[in-house]
């Protein structure tokens, strides 16, 4: 497998190793910004910020982040949508020689403190929507000074709101009480800081530029600490892969969430190393906001989840050809499993291409990718990206390299893999190892195996499988055969306790509007498709499954709502 069977299948164009430019994250900026000034950076519900003004804007954050004493490797925390703000904040960070840890504006004050008192935030920045909910998690944090910015449902050009906004008496940027001491307006901190030079720091590709927390899917979240350098090579490494694209040229649209490292490396990292233009779209659930922005902006590419184009492919007014979705050339779909249905649904709809990449918040963010021009195999995450090195190694031993087509746990070596898990030395010592080459491995934690040309397909998570009557079935195996059936519209597959067998398969079912099945049919379809022991002995049907915000199904949660049930 080391031979790296995969390099003869990519796509013309796409090198086989890529020459880092030794600079740190924010170079990308300063270069688009120094190539297409008057190209927009973000557009925001007509709102635009163009490179120039953004590189300038986060030389002023930057500038007011040292003067409220941030140093060198200090946390700061982020907590909004996608909005032009995170973009400012974010960079502003990096540039003051910040460390960005983007926190999930959903997250309950119980979550942040967690997160928050673990990375050692001391100052953070926060929309006026969420306030309340840091203010009730700031007292059992270090967080001391608050950066508050607005999000409002119109907005006028965007200097105007960044420098009047604070003055406004109506529109709901006053929070009742005011500010309170050590907290300030983003709006006056820019206005203050209007044409601050990037400060006198010293940033290097071996410094740290995010704590990035993992989704949780699994257990307790942990920070995997990504230094200049990883995240310089993995936006390259995306962008290389995107062949064919125009350098300050395209449009991307910005659904995926920014706190997460897919929507951060792949969507906005992306875009900022190409010049390209960022619709900034703040919530994806919001179908109709997600349609009206493409209907607006033709986007070109469009990162994002399945379950975001499944709904998309579901909408009414797509289906009748009142959206249309032709100008979208290309879709990076990650987070979870891309069914074929709805790939091909997307495509015939928009005329471009849909192909499914895999990656982890320990290696910001992507290792493998199906090609954009290439055959795409059907199930596979496609091969690895230029300079990623990947092993199936034994779930046994934990140290032999598997044969081809043989699972085991998918291990990968590149420029992007994390330097560790911030404070949990027995973590990074399980997940990077050392094998007989004398390399160091990250260890994912997924099951996996490699097809004769070198793509690789992903069986599930190692702690998920199940075992019933001590045989082994994988979730994500179960799910692809139901989800195949023409009235359900997604699935969530787990185990549950069982007397009898120790532990057996559940699966639990959304139908697609105005469908209907029995569990008789269900079990039926898997027959068709399945040994006796991977057909689902139990059947739930919901309005809607637990997700985590990028749209990856919460199997754990769907098994502790189970186990709950059952108490009662």
């Amino acid at each position: 497998m080391s031979d790296k069977a995969w390099v003869a299948h990519y796509d013309k164009g796409v090198p086989l190793s890529i020459n880092y430019p030794q600079a740190p994250l924010f170079h990308f900026l300063e270069e688009s910004a120094r190539q297409y000034p008057d190209r927009a950076c973000t557009i925001f519900k007509g709102a635009v910020i163009t490179y120039k003004e953004m590189d300038a804007l986060t030389n002023s954050i930057a500038a007011a982040l040292v003067d409220m004493g941030v140093k060198k490797g200090d946390r700061v925390g982020i907590f909004m949508p996608n909005t032009p703000q995170f973009v400012m904040a974010y960079f502003g960070i990096l540039k003051a020689g910040g460390v960005v840890v983007a926190t999930n504006p959903l997250y309950t004050p119980p979550e942040i403190e967690h997160q928050a008192s673990d990375a050692g935030i001391e100052v953070m920045f926060v929309m006026t929507n969420f306030y309340k909910t840091i203010k009730k998690a700031q007292p059992n944090t270090k967080i001391r000074k608050l950066i508050v910015t607005n999000l409002k449902e119109t907005l006028p050009p965007i200097m105007r709101l960044l420098f009047t906004l604070a003055r406004e008496k109506k529109g709901g940027f006053r929070i009742e009480g005011g500010l309170g001491e050590g907290e300030f307006w983003l709006p006056d901190m820019l206005n203050k800081y209007r044409g601050a030079p990037r400060p006198a720091v010293e940033v290097g590709p071996d410094d740290t530029a995010l704590f990035q927390y993992s989704g949780g899917t699994t257990g307790v979240s942990k920070g995997a600490v990504a230094l200049h350098r990883n995240v310089v090579a993995n936006t390259l490494q995306i962008k290389c892969w995107m062949t064919g694209l125009e350098e300050g040229k395209e449009v991307v649209l910005m659904a995926i969430p920014l706190f997460h490292v897919y929507g951060m490396v792949a969507g906005m990292n992306f875009a900022m190393a190409g010049g390209a233009s960022m619709v900034m779209v703040p919530n994806a659930r919001d179908i109709p906001d997600v349609l009206e922005n493409i209907h607006k902006y033709n986007p070109t590419i469009f990162p994002g989840v399945p379950s975001l184009y499944n709904a998309i492919n579901n909408r009414p007014e797509v289906k009748a050809g009142k959206v249309s979705l032709r100008s979208i050339k290309a879709c990076i779909s990650g987070s979870a499993p891309l069914m074929r249905e709805t790939k091909e649904t997307f495509e015939s709809l928009s005329g471009g291409k849909v192909f499914e990449g895999y990656g982890l918040s320990e290696a910001p963010t992507a290792t493998h990718c199906n090609p954009l021009l290439g055959v795409n195999k059907t199930g596979s995450i496609g091969m690895p990206l230029p300079d990623v090195d990947v092993k199936i190694i034994s779930l046994d031993d934990g140290e032999t390299e598997m044969p081809m087509g043989e699972i085991g746990e998918i291990v990968v070596n590149g420029p992007q893999v994390m330097k560790g898990y911030h404070n949990m030395p027995t973590e990074t010592a399980n997940s990077l190892r050392k094998l007989k080459d004398g390399r160091t491995w990250l260890y994912t934690g997924d099951i996996a195996r490699m097809d004769e040309d070198g793509y690789f397909y992903i069986v599930d998570r190692k702690k998920e499988l199940i075992k019933p009557g001590g045989f082994q079935v994988w979730p994500r195996e179960v799910e692809e055969a139901l989800a195949a059936h023409p009235k359900v519209l997604e699935v969530g597959v787990a185990g549950i306790p069982d007397p009898y067998r120790g532990e057996t398969v559940k699966a639990w079912i959304v139908l697609k509007p105005g469908e209907s099945v029995t569990e008789e049919e269900l079990k039926a379809f898997c027959r068709e498709r399945l040994a006796p022991y991977k057909v689902p002995t139990h059947y739930e049907f919901r309005s809607e499954l637990p997700k985590t915000t990028v749209g990856k199904i919460l199997r754990r949660e769907l098994v502790r709502q189970h186990k709950e049930a059952a108490k009662n």
